[in-house]
């Protein structure tokens, strides 16, 4: 028996959660004893040109050698293959829940565009080209079912890379992940501005936002830019700081929350961040704030002000993701495609 996993490659070649999560995903499947590949092409999506051609690279992939086929992000389940279940990452939000966000004043053809996305991937994601849709999150899952009221069942993903461990509580908060406006790091370096304690805030990652970024912490000597950081980096500046702050917009997933609660450490997160508000309870294993830099900065501040309290919340986040496993999600996807994996037999 033989899997493909379906993955959309960036077209500037840039790795994050999602690239995390289809290591994570085939490295399952193959544990069980089924073999998966991994089939990934890149989704270009600087003009709808580019993109219309990406759906139909996708369309025409030929996976007859395979038995069966799990698609991911979008336009990933334009696949065609009569044993095919989606686990899905997310649709191209950009012509979803972020379209008003960015286009306040859209033209007649980004209207259409619009629609002739949302119109395609409400017949692709629906029975029979599709047999079952598994999310990632609530977040994804609410989005489907307001845009293309297609119904679907929340699957969370476990992490990939798995090696973190609990250091001290020190004088830091530890911000990773990809420099973007939905991300919304300046909210982070905005609250830094009110925050009176001697904590600093270490940026990892790179992205399109970087610059702005720059700008925004105007040389803070409190505020580290670190770049690219390396596993190893990561799981030893998880360990030792303070508290994460992690505050995009209406976020999908985000692995940075479960990052953080493996090293017990409790997340600061926003209202309208998405899924983290899921996993953070407020004053719990964290808090959820209003997207405002001066009450986050008081979040950070109660944090240095409260040692116990910070380390406490922190045993609460690690406990409260205990179930989320690889092997859970594996057994799952496989009923879904009818099989079983050798352990099971």
């Amino acid at each position: 028996m033989k899997i493909a996993v379906i993955a959309a490659a960036s077209r500037t070649g840039e790795k994050g959660g999602a690239e995390r999560f289809y290591e994570g995903l085939v490295k399952a499947l193959n544990s069980t004893g089924i073999n998966t590949d991994i089939i990934s092409l890149v989704s270009d999506e600087s003009s709808f040109d580019t993109i219309k051609e990406t759906l139909l690279n996708f369309y025409d992939l030929n996976l007859s050698a395979y038995d069966g086929v799990i698609s991911t992000k979008a336009p990933s389940y334009f696949v065609k293959h009569k044993n095919h279940v989606c686990y899905l990452v997310h649709t191209m939000r950009i012509f979803y829940d972020i379209f008003e966000k960015d286009f306040p004043y859209p033209t007649t053809e980004l209207l259409e565009q619009r629609k002739f996305i949302t119109t395609l991937d409400t017949a692709v994601l629906s029975y029979p080209h599709v047999k079952k849709i598994y999310t990632i999150g609530t977040t994804v899952s609410n989005r489907l079912l307001q845009y293309n009221n297609i119904r679907s069942e929340v699957l969370y993903p476990a992490l990939s890379y798995d090696s973190f461990k609990t250091g001290e509580y020190k004088n830091y908060l530890f911000m990773p992940g990809r420099l973007h406006r939905w991300k919304r790091d300046d909210l982070i370096i905005k609250a830094m501005k009110h925050v009176q304690r001697p904590i600093m805030l270490k940026i990892a990652g790179t992205g399109e936002d970087e610059e702005r970024l720059h700008e925004i912490a105007n040389k803070d000597k409190r505020i580290e830019f670190l770049g690219r950081v390396s596993d190893e980096e990561l799981t030893n500046l998880y360990a030792d700081t303070l508290g994460v702050p992690f505050v995009p917009l209406n976020e999908d997933y985000g692995y940075i929350t479960l990052e953080a609660f493996k090293s017990k450490k409790p997340v600061i997160t926003c209202a309208d961040s998405g899924e983290p508000t899921f996993f953070v309870k407020d004053n719990f294993n964290g808090f959820v704030c209003n997207p405002d830099p001066k009450e986050i900065a008081k979040k950070i501040e109660f944090l240095y002000d409260n040692r116990d309290k910070a380390k406490e919340m922190g045993e609460q986040g690690y406990h409260s993701i205990a179930h989320i496993t690889w092997g859970n999600v594996a057994k799952i996807l496989l009923d879904a495609l009818g099989m079983k994996g050798i352990n099971e037999l």
